[in-house]
């Protein structure tokens, strides 16, 4: 595909009426993005019940000291597997995989317990178990048919944890007030 633009660090924004209860009102930083694949993780829901403390604690991962920062739900796709959606000022080599503009995903235990130092680890991270995924495609033509906006990232609305406005905010960066949007689609 000549016109390929890939969407790699930009946030996918969920429209009204989306169709998969799965995406009501998503949004999901898209992590890596080919003429054949996507990959993002979900950034707005947190797993019920679940902090990064009982997670360190059930992996016995070693950490600098506890944290109940919530853990994500980043998608449908192998929830059973983190990711840890972190700033680029702290990277593996070999383990982590920088993109958009700084940002990097790491899925290894030494990144969760360089979640909790805050002297040694990555600025701002959050773990995200699963993520959501399109094959040749289907993130393009789901666009085409209005069922995802795309905008920038924006660190605050990735890392912070009002989660109940971050789907209001990623659509007023983009000049969108949410109260207006219908969960009608189509094209013209």
């Amino acid at each position: 595909m000549s016109d390929f633009q890939s969407l790699t660090g930009r946030l996918l924004v969920a429209m009204p009426g989306i169709g998969d209860p799965r995406f009501e009102h998503a949004v999901i930083v898209v992590c890596a993005h080919g003429p054949d694949h996507a990959m993002g993780l979900r950034i707005d829901r947190p797993a019920p019940g679940v902090d990064l403390k009982a997670v360190l604690k059930t992996l016995a991962t070693p950490s600098v000291g506890g944290d109940d920062r919530p853990v994500l739900i980043g998608g449908p796709v192998e929830r059973e597997r983190g990711f840890v959606l972190h700033t680029d000022d702290w990277m593996i080599a070999d383990s982590s995989t920088p993109f958009g503009d700084g940002l990097a995903m790491t899925g290894t235990r030494e990144a969760l317990a360089a979640m909790t130092d805050l002297a040694m680890g990555p600025r701002r991270a959050v773990l995200a178990l699963g993520y959501a995924g399109w094959g040749d495609g289907q993130l393009e033509e789901e666009i085409a048919d209005n069922v995802w906006l795309t905008a920038e990232a924006d660190l605050d609305v990735l890392f912070d944890t009002d989660f109940d406005t971050k789907w209001t905010r990623a659509l007023a960066g983009l000049g969108v007030d949410a109260a207006r949007l219908s969960s009608q689609s189509g094209r013209a």
